[in-house]
């Protein structure tokens, strides 16, 4: 073996003897990783079954429908899908949903989707999470709309990174079975990988300036940020043009939630955590705004899309119809069915209460903070009304799959 590549396979070795280490316990956090649960789902009999009123028409769901059905048809026949304890392949998912959507075509009544759903559907339920068993808490995300430019200059001077070049991702399961499903983000130097800059190192010491390409400078660094943890927005640009960006990555550095930070601190009262509380507070101590957002150490890089916003399944994401789950443990593309709340907005754009309401919703997205059976995080679409419901969604409900019982032609 010749010397360089002696070393650096023992680089690699070492590394990853490092993130076993790391994984198992030896102190060096204080919080392990959250285990897999393959059974987020449980099958339901009819007595437990939801009332399926949907709340919104037929045409937002069907094009959602549709959006699904796209990246089933680009997925081999042969992938799985689990429901439980019970698995699917893709064509029967396919099955599923075109069953569905000829049916919803029909505008059928609220008793005649029942029958059909009961006649057709197995109906699971989520097993939640252990402070919330057989419940999930809903949060909710939209597509913020910037300003930016092309050009850096006085006004615009917060960069939208696309992807680096030495950005490295390594599937851990090709060295061990022990780490199926989980892989490592870093960058490779001197024959080691190591951990990828964080947000510190990016923003405040530009270790990305003039290495990195920009596609556009918008005029906020708390803009930025918050574009970071919705993962898409449209940004009008100051020549007159539109562009859509996407996420396209991440550091690989853990996301830590700031909100949950100045909650502990005592800035912000539980009751009143928002993403607009979050901005409020910061905007009135500037000084703080370093220190609060380097907390989070996760930093997102972007694309460019010609439409958007896309989910992680690089579908466009439908208003109140496309959710985003764990992809670990839920059915990618499948169809749900949810219960929870949303918020009534006053003339003054206030939030007056909060309102009961259930839909049928897709499996088309996923989150860095959306970990676990018990979470779940809903896409609003653009607009005020969606900038107050995502930043205010803070509910528990209940999530549902349906698929296509396998004996139906």
């Amino acid at each position: 073996m010749k010397p360089q590549f002696f070393c650096k396979y023992i680089s690699i070795i070492l590394f990853l003897f490092l993130f076993l280490l790391i994984f198992t316990g030896c102190g060096i956090f204080k919080k392990r990783p959250p285990e897999i649960i393959e059974n987020a789902l449980r099958r339901i009999g009819s007595s437990e079954y939801p009332d399926f009123f949907d709340d919104m028409d037929y045409d937002g769901l069907e094009n959602c429908i549709l959006g699904s059905l796209s990246y089933l048809n680009r997925v081999s026949p042969i992938v799985k899908f689990r429901f439980g304890q019970d698995i699917f392949n893709s064509p029967h998912m396919i099955k599923s949903l075109e069953h569905f959507l000829n049916f919803i075509r029909t505008k059928p009544l609220k008793d005649e989707l029942i029958q059909y759903i009961k006649e057709n559907y197995l109906i699971y339920s989520t097993v939640g999470s252990a402070d919330t068993p057989g419940q999930v808490f809903f949060t909710g995300y939209f597509e913020p709309v910037l300003q930016g430019s092309l050009n850096k200059d006085t006004e615009y001077q917060f960069p939208i990174y696309v992807r680096p070049d030495d950005l490295t991702t390594i599937d851990l399961s090709l060295f061990s079975q022990q780490f199926k499903g989980k892989t490592i983000v870093g960058r490779y130097i001197n024959q080691s990988v190591v951990p990828y800059y964080d947000r510190k190192e990016i923003e405040y010491q530009g270790l990305l300036k003039g290495k990195v390409q920009e596609i556009a400078w918008l005029k906020d660094r708390l803009d930025l940020f918050f574009l970071q943890i919705q993962g898409s927005g449209k940004i009008h640009l100051d020549n007159g043009d539109i562009i859509n960006v996407h996420y396209h990555g991440s550091n690989g550095q853990p996301y830590r939630s700031i909100g949950k930070l100045l909650v502990d601190q005592g800035k912000i009262s539980r009751e009143e955590i928002s993403m607009q509380k979050i901005i409020d507070y910061l905007r009135h101590h500037p000084e703080e705004i370093e220190t609060v957002l380097n907390y989070n150490p996760s930093y997102v890089f972007f694309k460019i899309e010609k439409d958007g916003p896309l989910g992680s399944l690089e579908v466009k994401l439908t208003p109140g119809r496309s959710i985003a789950l764990d992809r670990r443990l839920f059915p990618l593309a499948g169809l749900a069915f949810i219960e929870t709340k949303k918020p009534f907005i006053n003339g003054d754009g206030t939030i007056d209460q909060w309102m009961a309401f259930s839909r049928f919703v897709l499996n088309q997205d996923t989150g860095g903070a959306i970990r676990g059976p018990g979470r779940a995080d809903l896409f609003w679409g653009n607009g005020p009304y969606a900038e107050i419901a995502a930043g205010h969604m803070q509910e528990l409900g209940n999530l549902y799959f349906l698929i296509l019982k396998p004996d139906i032609l």
